[in-house]
């Protein structure tokens, strides 16, 4: 019924009078000044001769761009070929090209260049990321009725489109296509080259600048990588598919983070020693790495004297309660300076047979770096005889193909491998039952240091690059500042160029240099490796797993990304440290301490000392050089950082925090439905509202109550059935979008809510409505069928509401299953529990269950605890609770269990040594045995039953026990009591008296663990008589048999061997 469009800054929109009850005025559409939109208006009279005017328009003005969809199907239904009146038609790949105009098509750069993610690629959620502002939205059902009822409302929203397209592209994609076409050699047609650089993936980018590099050295392009289809494992397994393991990404704690509330931290004090230690050197280190001499800092022993004073004092309290410092630390281009770092090269990665027939394969050779990468594959369990049975079965079978019926060898290769695994799935399935085998194993590869690094300098030109340009936008940015504050026009605008072209530059470089690391691994790469891609990731891996080990020393880490980690900091650890220097140009130095402890822990670990660079060319001459750009950067502090809990016991929730600044704005935001796509609207405005409540409140609890009071006006809303509300706003918030990327007809008898409603529609709208891919609609949930446990059974399209009262009574009783239902109100319709369910679950993610975790009571009280959590704080606060075993023992390590048995034949030994006057100092063993005893003291007033035992076995003397240690001296090693072993030697006497040697030292080993068994029951024992015999003297009267027997309890419990049911 309309179409907005804009040319070089001008606004024009074209009605159709026929539907649009008035005509419509020019006006202006201008969400901010720097957006000005004024729009010319042609009311025509039906769709037709808008088309026409279209059409003409576009002939009459000729541009040069277009960067719309188009009006192909619009055009078609009146007869009207678009090809011949403006010169563009769709292609095999689905894109409109012309001859004599390029297709630009903005969206292809939202989803490739603009970083963000999946569901804000849309126009709306596109213009409010990147333009800064609100777009006016409106449902397409309510479209017809909008241009009957309010022509003006429907033209705003339909400019507003064209608005915000036309600026996206002018502000973001143009100046970056072009930066990009200054860089990737694609296309000599120059109308072309453009529209090749921005609709082509960034791997084939990437490959284009690596052919033109390799020609430039004279380097041969290897042929494009083709997948093995029956590649199978060393034990004979078929792998169905492999890969390697990726980055470390892991959630650490739950709840919310500032630096106004105290947190708890349990430092490590051994561990702040060594950063004392290491002071002088890691700050000396830090201010190399800006390009500053040592000898220019003039106050550099003062300052390592003040951060030593700050850790000395964390050394002295290790256990401290105080506020934190929220920091993320993050390497910069962490994937590209490991490559550099590690002169990593998909056509270095090589094997031991490549460096048998090497030149420069010597002894003492430098140039072969062992690197480790995580290999991970899906295999299949049937072993390598199965597979080959099942392939000799398959030989002498045919198939039907292209109507005509061949034997298995005679099929092409990939319609061969699709049977293969559809045979073996249905015998793994029926043999194994699973399909598949998960194995990971810890590889180890050669990376040659002497390989031609043309892939190497290409990533180091990238990066060095976009350092510059980073430069210059930094400067334009000053500039730009200076000028504002001058008032010079003329000059304000062209900082404003400059900075729009800088910053185009660097993300044009991002972008490639991030699709170095990424293309390695893309099917079909010339360059193609997983093992480089596999040890680019795991070493990040490694660096962020160390980089964590001593973080949580000195502080406490809140969550890891790929690159970086989110930390808390105690409040007196050292921050910012600003030198002065003698250099005129930069006077002062600002280096942060957490950044420069990182740097030095990596430079330490991961330098690349064997690097080669090639000096002499013609004589192959390599200068060996230590080589390390892996660096961490210190980002913040920041105000605020929440982090959501999991629902389920013992997970925790990746890539999922909000991060405020200091002036109440959010610095990120990550992984909350609110950024969602298709997400209840009722969940984002819930989120959109919290998260100022967590920056309110001085102490913990206060702040879990402020956003607990907005859980509870969301919960009331629900709770109330929306009685405080009107229909429209119930609408909004209740219903969930759902979409279609195909179309209806595609998805067959699949099943899906999705599906489920484009049918519902279809039923009353008419097929016509659902025959094109892409539809989206709006649902509800109802309460009805009763019992169904499905959910697309009751999901209700919205826009039902919206037709005619009879129309809207049949279908919602068909949907329903009611045939007397009398009620049609929204609220008596919708299934409300599940909708409290929803909103419980994120307010359970985001409030509770992290409160519960930091020790604060449930701040919302109708939304329980989950049964793990409810279990685990009954637990904590249960002061009869019983002790698990595991809480008294723990396993001891097989050094420790050795070290302690040595200990216990020494102690043995010269106890037995010792005289009586030492034996009588009642060591703590005896104390607690005497507790044992007389814990069962006898009255002697009461009469005593003597008991009289005999000895049965005679018992050796002391002198006799001491003789035969002292022959036998069982407390020394074997070595010291026989000497060292005699040489194997070449004769047989040499043999046969090495061997003699060997059986007495087994003999003397059997001999010392007996006499260690002998020893330690021998002392218990007198230790115990020593013991009762003090009694005796104490009391002056014999040990009654009850004594006796809490003895014997005794020395049974420390002799013999527990038995635990």
């Amino acid at each position: 019924m309309m179409i907005s469009y804009m040319i070089d800054g001008r606004g024009f929109l074209i009605v159709n009078r026929e539907i649009v009850s008035q005509d419509v005025e020019d006006f202006e559409y201008t969400p901010k000044p720097e957006y000005e939109g004024c729009f010319t208006v042609y009311n025509e009279k039906n769709e037709y001769e808008l088309l026409i005017r279209f059409f003409e328009h576009i002939q009459l003005v000729k541009p040069h761009i277009f960067v719309t969809p188009f009006v192909e199907t619009r055009a078609a239904s009146y007869n009207l070929n678009m090809s011949k009146e403006i010169g563009f038609a769709k292609d095999g790949q689905g894109e409109y090209k012309s001859s004599q105009s390029i297709h630009m098509d903005a969206f292809k750069w939202v989803k490739r260049d603009s970083y963000l993610p999946m569901g804000s690629q849309n126009l709306k959620a596109c213009a409010k990321a990147k333009l800064r502002y609100d777009p006016q939205e409106l449902d397409p059902e309510l479209m017809v009725q909008m241009a009957k009822e309010q022509p003006k409302v429907l033209a705003s929203y339909s400019v507003s489109d064209a608005v915000a397209t036309y600026y996206l592209y002018m502000k973001y994609v143009h100046p970056f296509i072009f930066a990009l076409c200054t860089i990737i050699p694609m296309e000599p047609d120059e109308m072309k080259k453009s529209v090749e650089v921005l609709r082509k993936g960034s791997g084939t980018l990437c490959e284009a600048l690596l052919m033109v590099q390799a020609y430039h050295g004279n380097i041969v392009f290897p042929n494009k990588q083709e997948t093995d289809l029956r590649k199978l494992t060393d034990d004979g397994r078929l792998i169905d598919s492999e890969t390697y393991v990726g980055g470390h990404v892991e959630a650490l704690e739950s709840g919310i983070f500032r630096t106004d509330l105290p947190c708890r931290f349990r430092l490590d004090p051994d561990v702040l020693k060594r950063l004392v230690g290491e002071l002088p050197r890691t700050l000396r280190y830090s201010v190399e790495m800006e390009g500053i001499s040592y000898e220019a800092i003039t106050n550099f022993e003062e300052k390592c004297e003040e951060v030593k004073q700050m850790l000395q004092n964390l050394i002295d309290f290790p256990n401290r309660l105080e506020n934190p410092i929220i920091y993320h630390l993050d390497v910069g281009a962490m994937y590209p300076n490991i490559i550099l770092t590690n002169r990593l090269q998909p056509q270095a990665i090589i094997d031991e047979t490549v460096c048998a027939a090497c030149d420069f394969n010597r002894p003492k050779a430098k140039c072969q770096r062992k690197m480790e990468w995580m290999w991970r594959a899906e295999v299949v369990p049937a072993n390598r005889s199965e597979y080959q049975r099942i392939l000799q079965q398959l030989e002498n079978e045919t198939f039907v193909f292209n109507n005509f019926s061949k034997p298995f060898h005679q099929l092409p290769k990939d319609e061969q491998v699709k049977i293969e695994k559809k045979r073996l799935q249905d015998y793994c399935r029926k043999a194994y039952r699973r399909l598949h085998e998960t194995r990971s194993e810890l590889r180890t590869v050669t990376v040659c240091q002497r390989e031609n690094s043309f892939y190497v300098d290409t990533v180091k030109a990238f990066r060095d690059r976009r350092y510059e340009y980073k430069a210059l936008l930094k400067s334009a940015k000053k500039k730009l500042d200076q000028a504002t504050k001058s008032g010079d026009i003329s000059e304000i605008k062209s900082c404003k160029s400059k900075e729009v072209l800088y910053d185009s530059l660097q993300l044009a470089h991002k972008c490639i240099l991030n699709s170095f690391y990424g293309y390695v691994m893309r099917k079909g790469s010339r360059w193609h490796s997983m093992e480089m891609a596999g040890i680019v990731c795991y070493t990040g891996a490694q660096i962020i797993t160390h980089a964590k080990e001593l973080v949580e020393k000195v502080g406490r880490p809140l969550e890891l990304d790929t690159d970086g980690i989110w930390c808390a900091l105690p409040a007196g650890f050292p921050e910012n440290i600003t030198f002065s220097t003698s250099d005129e140009k930069r006077s002062r130095l600002t280096v942060s301490y957490p950044g420069a402890a990182l740097n030095i822990m990596i430079r330490d670990a991961y330098t690349n000392d064997q690097y080669h660079n090639l000096v002499d060319k013609d004589r192959k001459i390599y200068k060996i050089t230590a080589e390390n750009s892996i660096a961490f950067e210190v980002d913040g502090p920041y105000k605020a950082m929440v982090l959501p809990a999991s629902k389920e016991e013992g997970k925790r929730l990746k890539k999922r925090y909000a991060v405020f600044n200091f002036d109440g704005s959010l610095a990120e935001l990550k992984g909350f439905e609110v950024k969602r796509r298709g997400e209840l609207q009722l969940i984002k405005n819930f989120q959109s509202s919290v998260f100022d409540a967590f920056l309110k409140g001085s102490t913990l609890e206060e702040v879990y109550q402020c956003a607990a009071s907005i859980a509870d006006y969301w919960l009331d809303i629900l709770f109330s059935k929306g009685s405080c509300i009107s229909d429209k706003e119930l609408f909004e918030l209740l219903s969930e979008n759902r979409s279609l990327s195909r179309k209806l007809e595609d998805y067959g008898s699949q099943k899906s809510t999705s599906i489920t409603v484009a049918r519902r529609l279809a039923e009353f709208l008419g097929d016509e409505m659902v025959k094109d891919a892409g539809l989206n609609c709006k649902i509800v949930i109802a309460s009805k069928p009763e019992g169904s446990p499905v959910l697309r059974f009751r999901a209700i399209p919205s826009v039902i509401f919206q037709a005619e009262p009879s129309v809207m009574r049949h279908y919602l009783r068909k949907w329903t299953k009611c045939s007397n239902l009398t009620s049609y109100d929204i609220r008596d319709i919708l299934d409300w529990p599940y909708y409290i369910e929803r909103l419980g679950s994120a307010i359970q993610k985001i409030i509770t269950i992290p409160a519960a975790l930091q020790g604060v009571s449930n701040p919302v009280p109708r939304v329980p605890h989950p049964d793990w959590l409810h279990k685990r704080l009954i637990e904590k606060t249960d002061i009869m609770k019983q002790k698990r075993i595991t809480d008294l023992f723990s396993k001891m390590s097989k050094s420790e269990r050795e070290a302690k048995n040595l200990t216990e034949i020494r102690e043995a030994a010269n106890k037995n040594n010792a005289n009586e006057a030492d034996v009588m100092e009642i060591p703590s063993k005896e104390q607690e045995i005497e507790e044992l005893i007389s814990s069962k003291k006898t009255n002697p007033t009461n009469p005593i039953i003597k008991k009289l035992s005999t000895t049965k076995k005679r018992r050796s003397s002391p002198q006799g026990r001491n003789a035969s240690t002292k022959d036998n001296d069982f407390s020394k090693s074997w070595r010291e009591v026989l000497g060292d072993p005699p040489a194997y030697g070449s004769t047989k006497e040499q043999h046969s008296k090495w061997l003699i040697f060997l059986k007495n030292k087994w003999s003397f080993q059997l001999r010392q663990k007996s006499e260690l068994k002998k020893l330690r029951k021998r002392s218990l024992r007198e230790e115990i008589e020593s013991v009762a015999k003090r009694k005796l003297n104490n009391t002056g009267a014999p040990t009654s048999g009850l004594d006796s027997f809490v003895q014997r309890s005794v020395c049974n419990l420390f002799e013999l061997t527990w038995k635990i049911v």
